[in-house]
């Protein structure tokens, strides 16, 4: 499936759509970490809980459970969360 990455990621992927495989989100970052060392330390965290400030969308719709379900034709998109003021 397609996977959008985004900037802060792009060291590891060198580009921000990376196509990986996973029935659910926890494979599917299991995957884009086999394919990218180090990505999934990035947006997941030692107690295997997504990180504050990462945000998660398949099919354009937020997501929190890495035992979500995926179909091989979903298109999920990692994204950074902004903060400041």
């Amino acid at each position: 499936m397609k996977v959008l990455i985004p900037s802060p990621l792009l060291s590891y992927t060198r580009t921000n759509r990376v196509e990986a495989e996973g029935a659910t989100m926890a494979a599917l970052l299991l995957d884009l970490d086999r394919q990218f060392p180090g990505l999934r330390f990035r947006v997941i965290d030692e107690q295997d809980r997504m990180r504050p400030h990462m945000r998660f969308f398949v099919n354009g719709k937020q997501v929190y459970d890495l035992g979500l379900e995926l179909r091989p034709d979903d298109s999920v998109h990692i994204v950074q969360a902004l903060s400041g003021g």
